[in-house]
């Protein structure tokens, strides 16, 4: 007899199966005429740049996160992020599964605040030197940390929410942890799209943090130094 409180077991679909089905998807997408854009994940690591790793590593030291998210490495690599696109505070992806037809994935990330970005702006103007060097990755320790720290660049579980459509009652279901990896390969192809998602126009900070550092430049520049001596004590020095 059946229980209201009864909750249907599913066995998990093999590797060979996700591809197959991934697979008909893009061919149903080709000929509709739909483009879509799938994470392809090449090599043992699921991330290789700095901003991709950083993402994935900020996620996984989360307690809310770090017991479910592995759950989605297995479908990331198996290719089941069959689209996976980016705009400002949100991301959108259909994740295959079990079903013909894939989940529909919604990500949704706050934007970050003017006041805690000009706080970041601030404690790391000194170090940014151009944007190529930001989104190449070629990062100082002191910035990385504070890009990862509680109140820096990446994203809290408090500023993360997301949804599925898949009949999973778990809070993250694999579909929504690989589609979480999933954004870090992207930012592996496009470090823009880490500023794009958090509302952020990467120029804007950099010459923001240049401008500051010069101001404080000239600030210390106009301010007396202590190692000045005095005409009083030149002289008393040389005996004049």
């Amino acid at each position: 007899m059946s229980k209201y409180w009864d909750i249907p077991v599913y066995d998990q679909p093999s590797e060979e199966s996700l591809k197959k089905k991934a697979s008909e998807t893009a061919k149903r997408s080709q000929k509709k005429g739909k483009e879509l854009h799938p994470i392809i994940v090449s090599g043992r690591a699921i991330t290789k740049s700095w901003w991709g790793k950083a993402w994935c590593a900020n996620l996984e030291r989360y307690a809310d996160f770090s017991s479910r998210i592995d759950r989605g490495k297995r479908y990331v690599r198996t290719g089941t992020v069959v689209d996976l696109q980016i705009s400002e505070g949100r991301v959108e992806a259909r994740v295959q599964g079990r079903r013909k037809a894939p989940y529909k994935v919604e990500v949704r990330i706050s934007r970050l605040s003017e006041e805690r970005c000009q706080q970041i702006i601030d404690r790391c103007g000194s170090q940014i030197k151009n944007v190529e060097e930001l989104l190449s990755g070629r990062i100082p320790v002191e910035l990385q940390e504070l890009f990862m720290s509680g109140d820096g660049l990446f994203p809290t579980p408090k500023e993360i929410s997301f949804s599925c459509s898949c009949p999973d009652w778990a809070l993250m279901c694999k579909h929504v942890a690989a589609t979480l990896y999933g954004i870090g390969v992207r930012f592996d192809e496009d470090p823009l799209l880490f500023f794009r998602l958090r509302g952020i126009e990467v120029d804007r900070f950099v010459g923001v943090a240049l401008e500051s550092r010069i101001e404080r430049m000239i600030q210390n520049a106009e301010a007396p130094s202590d190692r000045i001596i005095e005409d009083a004590d030149l002289m008393e020095i040389f005996g004049i």
